[in-house]
């Protein structure tokens, strides 16, 4: 059986051009980066502003598992499938992070006959936006301690400095660090922390900003610490805005690539789900929309946490309003919520997914609070048994749903017509009638414990005093109607991994909170999620190679 990354390589990829010619676009619409890659130039907006809009149809999954879900290769395949069924489409995707292409879960192009290509650029470098976002955030971190050196005459507290650097990357060594050792030249010395890339606010922003102005407004709002007063010190009062929205000018554009069926694919943007936001850039789905009739987008791990983002920050900022919702599972991956190990989810075992179906009920609930028609999709393994998919397929239509199987890593596009046929009737049948899960008037508390009650199903919230401080302080300085981003692992439903399943009678306990004010949410952080991770004992970069003649060998 092929790899991934040999499907890949194998592929005939088309000039980016013709690729544009299927969106309407010609070459003066397109920055290039190579025969197979672009950026959208800065006057297209203009051109397509007044288009009609297409049909944005959210791709999601239950929470994820050892034995894979394979969310991103169904969104894949459900933009091939429409390709197949002569559909203009577009799929809207994020960007890859270094961190996991070489850690444990690798990268984020899809898989099988459902890829995103070139797949070694797109989960490598591709067109730089991340090396860009890395690059101002630690520019603004500079600036910040070059200040303080310099005389410090916004009077900043060296204790309350709340701006971290970062790089792509797990490295758990630079969670918690001391930065200003030596001369008195070498700064002031102090602890500092780094988190990964895809956590950073500039990543955030990015994702949110509607164009240049905005981004430049939201970068001057970004709160890097506070003053001996206990009032905001903002990177505006730092004078980095100008220089931080110049190594962004070309990030900010969405990239243009392709699948191996040649579909249009809109790649931009990657905040993580558990740590971040989790969706695709804003102008990325505005412009997809604008330029196809069907929009596939996803948002990052389970429903509970990437969906949730989806609509009560993505959504509610940008006043998009999805039309359908894709709900990805496995019959692997439900058993082992059932409780049965990775080893022996091979073999039929009816009562193991009598139980571990109830991940998916969950998920199925908190997409219908939503008011957003639902269609599950499993994605098919040679070992799943009819009596198996009978059972799913039954369990969902019971609960309103549209339900298909996906073959898509096998078939590509062939293997997504029944899915993309299923995703038709509902929009064509049932209207979405999308509100946010809560009213931004609601107090932080009441925001936080909304999403961990009615989405995590959560008994009760309990905090930390500094997180209590935290929220009194955020309010009391004006940003308490923001949404809120959780930070929560993503294996359970709860803030303990362990705890698969529909777990009862939890809490969730809320360590830290702070705001990101120029993103625009407050950042609750659960249990124990760390915003920089770490590597495996055995990461996915021991595998990685390249020989003499420039051929990769070894991502998935």
């Amino acid at each position: 059986m092929k790899t991934d990354i040999q499907i890949a390589q194998e592929a005939r990829m088309i000039h980016i051009r013709e690729v544009a010619e299927q969106l309407n676009l010609v070459e003066d619409d397109l920055e290039f980066y190579g025969k197979y890659k672009a950026k959208f130039s800065d006057e297209l907006w203009d051109k397509v502003k007044d288009n009609k809009d297409g049909k944005l149809i959210l791709v999601t999954a239950i929470n994820p598992t050892p034995a894979g879900e394979g969310k991103t290769t169904t969104s894949v395949g459900l933009g091939e499938a429409f390709g197949v069924l002569n559909k203009k489409a577009v799929i809207a995707l994020r960007e890859p992070s270094l961190g996991p292409c070489f850690g444990i879960k690798g990268g984020a192009a899809g898989g099988g006959y459902a890829q995103v290509v070139p797949m070694e650029d797109l989960n490598l470098h591709f067109t730089g936006d991340f090396h860009a976002i890395t690059s101002a955030n630690n520019l603004l971190a500079a600036l910040l301690d070059n200040h303080i050196q310099q005389g410090n005459d916004l009077n900043i507290d060296t204790n309350q400095i709340v701006w971290k650097r970062c790089v792509d990357m797990n490295d758990r060594v630079l969670r918690n660090i001391v930065v200003g050792l030596g001369r008195k030249a070498d700064g002031v010395v102090r602890e500092d922390h780094f988190i990964i890339t895809v956590a950073s606010e500039i990543m955030a922003i990015l994702c949110l900003a509607e164009d240049m102005h905005d981004l430049k407004l939201r970068l001057g709002k970004i709160i890097v610490a506070y003053n001996y007063e206990g009032q905001p010190v903002t990177a505006k009062e730092l004078n980095a805005v100008g220089s931080m929205a110049a190594l962004l000018k070309d990030a900010i554009k969405p990239n243009l690539i392709q699948t191996l069926e040649h579909t249009p694919a809109i790649i931009h943007g990657g905040p993580f789900a558990n740590i971040a936001h989790g969706c695709n850039s804003v102008r990325a789905t505005r412009f997809a929309l604008k330029l196809a009739d069907y929009v596939v987008t996803e948002a990052g791990f389970g429903a509970d946490l990437g969906a949730e983002k989806f609509f009560d920050i993505k959504c509610r900022n940008a006043g998009l309003k999805p039309d359908a919702v894709v709900l990805v599972a496995t019959v692997r991956a439900l058993k082992y919520n059932g409780g049965i190990p990775k080893t022996e989810l091979s073999s039929e075992n009816l009562d193991a997914l009598e139980k571990g179906i109830s991940n998916l009920e969950k998920h199925i609930e908190n997409l219908q609070k939503y008011n957003v028609p639902v269609v599950v999709t499993l994605n098919r393994f040679i070992t799943d048994t009819e009596a198996e998919l009978n059972y799913v397929k039954e369990f969902c239509e019971a609960r309103g749903c549209e339900f298909a199987l996906s073959n898509v890593w096998e078939k590509g596009g062939e293997g997504g017509i029944e899915l993309a046929d299923k995703v038709l009737a509902a929009l064509e049948t049932k209207e979405s009638h999308f509100k946010p899960l809560y009213d931004d008037d609601l107090s932080i508390k009441e925001k936080i414990e909304t999403v961990a009650k009615e989405i995590y199903g959560a008994k009760n919230v309990t905090y930390d005093g500094a997180a209590l401080v935290a929220i009194s302080k955020i309010e009391e300085i004006g940003y308490g109607k923001l949404p809120v981003c959780m930070a929560k692992n993503q294996y359970s439903l709860s803030d303990d991994p362990t705890l698969l399943g529909r777990p009862k009678d939890f809490s969730i306990h809320i360590r830290e909170v702070y705001v990101s004010a120029g993103a625009g949410f407050i950042v609750a952080i659960t249990g124990t999620v760390m915003t920089m991770p770490g590597l495996p004992k055995k990461p996915a970069a021991f595998g990685i190679d390249v020989n003499e003649e420039g051929v990769i060998t070894g991502l998935f």
